[in-house]
């Protein structure tokens, strides 16, 4: 039988320190003959990322060994970083690429060799990266998407397609790097070759959209030598947002675009006679759905192409879900399984899909779906309850209703403890959690971070404001020039709401964030008193610095549609920067920030805190040496999480002897 305890002082098995442990999730799935490899998180081996593989046998092993960290920095959120091809002799070849220094390398992990360089350094700006590989054994190459520095700032860059011999002939001379566009367009996807091997297609956009915003599909034909020739856009517009796009084996391109309001499944027929262009085909249309969503990163899948014609798709409403998807007939029928989000990568192999998925009671897994049969299960990283799962939280999926009477989707999450109640007429705290991006959402999964908080007694509502993907092109678009205002309002209304329904205690409301939700933290604290206290992590706090090249080249111009062009509204960048008006702010605060961030840099914390010298507002700044954008080692992790306990802890009145007492400066 529960006992009765106060709101935030439950015992909980889970800590900061298991909750770092299980901090990150599988990524970038990808076949190697019968083989199925991904990508996976090492917080405690300094959050580097790892390349596993599944054989046939179903035993998993790691590739690469502690240093070797395949992962991106290009455009900074990175991509796609390996790929990976069977050979006849010697056991398969895999490219990737190599964190630290950005080359990209080779590796043969059935043989006796160490990873070879197969691209050279560059001392000059950010160097040359890679992302996106894509390999042909036959021509001894490998297209990618380069990204090189042309100057010591974060904006002198340009992006091609180019091919990188096998041979590493290019490890030491850039010359051998052969270029396959041109730069004119500002950024660009890794190449998809044909079947025929005859054309290739990919997708480009330029500032200051966004590629959310708007995108092109761009055709080429291939050379016998390997270039590139007559170039020209297929599909895609200013206003209309193409996030991926794969050939068929019948010469026509399928690819997601959002021209209806949806990101949805089209068909594009090239006319190899005449160079026109038969009207795509809408192969999901009219459900109201999403069938992809933003390409923070290049390289992302929502949908791959069956041998048998079948589409295997992730789609959905919120949440998302696994299916197939008969493109002759409309027929869209789901995997069976608990899973409620479906990361935006998938592959295929014969009548097998593989994808990586999550649940509320379960944490990201590798899964396949055998089409042929229907049946699916857990192949790689399956969850393990590193707990009693009646101390997980259960998600009520909620709309609220905010100004003008719209529409906010929320998952709130109540405290919940298998052996301890609150007081009666007692009410619990909470806290509001916005999401980054901010074009991004809130996936409805097991999170122990949040559970960290609800199992101790603490409430967490996750905010998808207007401006989150999920829910069409309308909903995402209400944050267009409206950043520090739809956001802001949209969490107060959620808070707000579950304070008068009486599921929230109105004096004990926190906000959190990071990156953009950090900024919406800092913007409610800063122009609302609906919150009590908050805590901000790798935030924009400046937005006319961050708009004259305080961050990186992909959103450099990001806020020329979430506030409005700089030249033309320079006030409004300045009315709503939280940094101007610090004389408003009365809630405490901890600042959370990587000193190696180059998106939100340290700077930005800098001038804040520089801001409310001698105001007497109890705050704490941490700063991590190490850190980027995000946090990624566990002992930031546990450290982070427990500081921001101690903050609402003190600030509420709740006696938290069991994490360390954080030192509020005044």
């Amino acid at each position: 039988m529960a006992s009765t305890a106060a709101y935030g002082t439950w015992p909980s098995p889970i800590d900061a320190a298991l909750t770092a442990s299980h901090d990150g999730r599988p990524e970038f799935v990808g076949t190697v003959g019968d083989e199925v490899w991904w990508t996976e998180p090492r917080p405690a081996e300094g959050g580097r990322r790892a390349l596993v593989r599944r054989r046939a046998d179903g035993t998993t092993r790691s590739v690469l060994p502690e240093p070797w960290n395949p992962r991106s920095r290009v455009i900074e959120y990175g991509g796609v970083p390996w790929a990976g091809a069977p050979r006849e002799e010697g056991g398969p070849l895999v490219v990737f690429i190599h964190f630290p220094d950005q080359r990209l390398y080779a590796y043969a992990p059935d043989g006796p060799d160490e990873p070879w360089p197969l691209t050279p350094v560059s001392d000059l700006g950010g160097g040359l990266r890679w992302v996106d590989p894509q390999l042909h054994l036959a021509r001894g190459e490998v297209w990618c998407v380069l990204e090189e520095f042309t100057g010591e700032s974060p904006t002198d860059v340009r992006r091609v397609i180019a091919a990188v011999p096998l041979d590493g002939s290019a490890a030491d001379d850039r010359g051998a790097v052969r270029e396959l566009t041109d730069d004119r367009n500002r950024f660009v996807t890794g190449p998809r070759l044909s079947h025929d091997g005859r054309r290739v297609a990919w997708i480009a956009w330029d500032h200051p959209r966004m590629p959310w915003d708007g995108t092109v599909v761009k055709m080429a034909e291939v050379t016998e030598e390997g270039y590139f020739t007559g170039v020209r856009p297929l599909v895609g517009d200013v206003d209309e947002s193409v996030v991926q796009v794969e050939w068929d084996r019948d010469g026509s391109l399928v690819f997601v675009s959002d021209v209806g309001g949806w990101w949805e499944l089209q068909r594009l027929r090239p006319d190899a006679v005449a160079g026109a262009v038969v009207p795509s085909n809408r192969l999901c249309g009219g459900r109201s759905e999403e069938f992809g969503g933003p390409m923070w990163k290049i390289g992302l899948r929502w949908f791959q192409l069956l041998d048998n014609g079948l589409i295997a798709v992730i789609h959905g409403r919120g949440t998302t879900a696994l299916g197939v998807l008969d493109p002759e007939t409309g027929e869209l029928v789901d995997a069976v399984g608990p899973w409620t989000a479906w990361a935006e990568t998938l592959a295929v192999q014969d009548t097998r899909v593989i994808g990586v998925a999550a649940s509320p009671h379960t944490s990201y897994e590798v899964v396949e779906l055998d089409t042929a049969t229907g049946h699916t299960r857990t192949i790689g990283v399956p969850h393990q309850d590193a707990v009693d799962p009646a101390y997980h939280p259960e998600p009520l999926i909620r709309t609220f209703t905010g100004p003008a009477g719209r529409e906010i989707h929320a998952h709130v999450y109540p405290p919940r403890h298998p052996e301890r109640t609150g007081p009666d007429g007692e009410l619990p705290p909470y806290v509001i959690w916005a999401h980054g991006g901010p074009t991004g959402r809130s996936p409805l999964v097991l999170d122990l971070e949040i559970a960290y908080f609800t199992s101790r007694g603490i409430g967490v509502a996750e905010v998808d404001y207007g401006g989150s993907t999920g829910y069409g092109r309308a909903y995402r678009e209400r944050l267009r020039e409206q950043w520090g205002v739809v956001d802001v309002e949209d969490c107060a209304a959620v808070a707000l709401g579950l304070a008068e329904e009486g599921t929230a205690d109105r004096d004990r409301l926190a906000i959190r964030g990071g990156s953009a939700g950090g900024w919406t933290t800092a913007a409610s604290l800063t122009l609302t008193d609906v919150y009590a206290c908050g805590a901000i992590s790798y935030p924009i706090l400046d937005l006319e610095g961050w708009a004259t090249g305080e961050t990186h080249d992909f959103e450099s111009q990001y806020l020329e549609s979430l506030v409005g062009p700089y030249a033309e509204v320079p006030e409004r960048y300045r009315e709503r920067s939280p940094v101007h008006h610090t004389d408003r702010l009365t809630a405490p605060f901890v600042l959370l920030q990587g000193l190696d961030d180059p998106i939100c840099p340290p700077v930005q914390c800098e001038r804040f805190l520089a801001a409310i010298e001698g105001r007497g507002i109890p705050h704490a700044y941490l700063a991590f040496e190490g850190e980027g954008h995000g946090f990624r080692r566990a002992d930031t992790v546990r450290r982070a999480l427990e500081a921001e306990l101690s903050l609402y802890a003190q600030t509420f009145g709740i006696d938290r002897p069991d994490v360390p007492r954080l030192e509020l400066k005044r």
